[in-house]
């Protein structure tokens, strides 16, 4: 590659049920792909079921990398996952593929595609002092700690929101300053090598609840009950991302006799077209695709034909 030439690298992104997984499956077999993992949840092994991680048997039909990754005991960060994928992509243009990412967490896109704040590394016995604190006195103490510092973080943050208190408190224990301040930094780390095409999947909202009632309904009816309990056997940390999924405290709830099943697949999927909600936000003030489809496509039609549609629109693009 000549030093002014571009490789390209396809996004595919979208709401949480709005079929982001079979049409990059599609794509990569029409254009000789590899799909890459773009979800923050899809990347732990312990919840293949509750995370709508494609199957094996998809997964067999084209490379897909970056997914079942990690532990649920470890902590997955936008940069970790920024390093990874980088190092995905390069591999399968260095073997004639075309990266495909498809996933939903924006801010995972967001920080790949337009580089990251500089913020310094953590040291670990300062990560480890605040992770103890959290544990002992709550994410709730340690924001009023914030706060009274006069960390401009601590108006953006839900005094509940246990992992971004953290992040945010040993930010400002190892550095000095707000999270705030790193953040307003200029970006470090664009991949000015990397031509990224976006196709944002953004079915009308009636479909897209519908599709997040009858995909959490599935998982249940396939084993996300017992997928649950050998997570819930862990005994890990309920502050790290996987315990956060989407499910795993109204199951949990379930399984500890606090609510009826019904009680707790209606309150996931409430929570589930809530996330969806916000996700389609965010994508639309923070995101400009090349492509933007509102189309039903999953609904009305067959993965090969979708695939064709998305063909005849791409070698515009390409």
């Amino acid at each position: 590659m000549t030093g002014n030439e571009q490789s390209n690298v396809l996004v595919i992104t979208g709401p949480t049920a709005s079929g982001k997984s079979g049409a990059a499956l599609a794509v990569a077999e029409e254009f000789g792909g590899a799909v890459v993992n773009a979800d923050s949840m899809q990347v732990y092994r312990d919840l293949r079921i509750l995370t709508a991680r494609p199957s094996e048997v998809d997964e067999s039909r084209v490379p897909h990398l970056l997914y079942g990754r990690l532990a649920a005991s470890e902590l997955c960060t936008a940069a970790g996952w920024c390093d990874m994928a980088l190092e995905a992509i390069e591999e399968q243009i260095s073997h004639g593929q075309l990266p495909i990412l498809c996933g939903g967490t924006g801010l995972y896109l967001k920080a790949l595609m337009e580089g990251l704040s500089p913020v310094p590394d953590i040291p670990d016995d300062i990560r480890a002092a605040v992770r103890a604190r959290l544990g002992c006195e709550g994410s709730e103490m340690l924001h009023e700690e914030l706060a009274a510092r006069g960390d401009p973080i601590a108006a953006r943050l839900a005094p509940t929101d246990r992992q971004r208190i953290a992040r945010a408190f040993e930010v400002f224990e190892a550095t000095g300053q707000s999270l705030a301040t790193w953040q307003a930094a200029p970006r470090q780390g664009i991949p000015e090598h990397l031509r990224f095409h976006t196709i944002l999947i953004d079915p009308p909202r009636d479909a897209l609840y519908r599709s997040c009632d009858r995909r959490f309904a599935k998982m249940v009816e396939n084993g996300a009950i017992e997928e649950v309990q050998d997570l819930m056997a862990l005994n890990l940390d309920p502050g790290l991302p996987a315990m956060k999924a989407l499910g795993v405290q109204e199951l949990a709830g379930f399984l500890d006799g606090t609510n009826s099943l019904d009680e707790a697949i209606a309150a996931a999927q409430q929570a589930t077209r809530r996330y969806a909600k916000r996700q389609v936000t965010w994508f639309r003030n923070q995101m400009i695709p090349k492509m933007h489809i509102k189309e039903q496509f999953l609904e009305r039609f067959k993965d090969k034909l979708f695939s064709f549609i998305i063909k005849k629109r791409l070698t515009r693009v390409f």
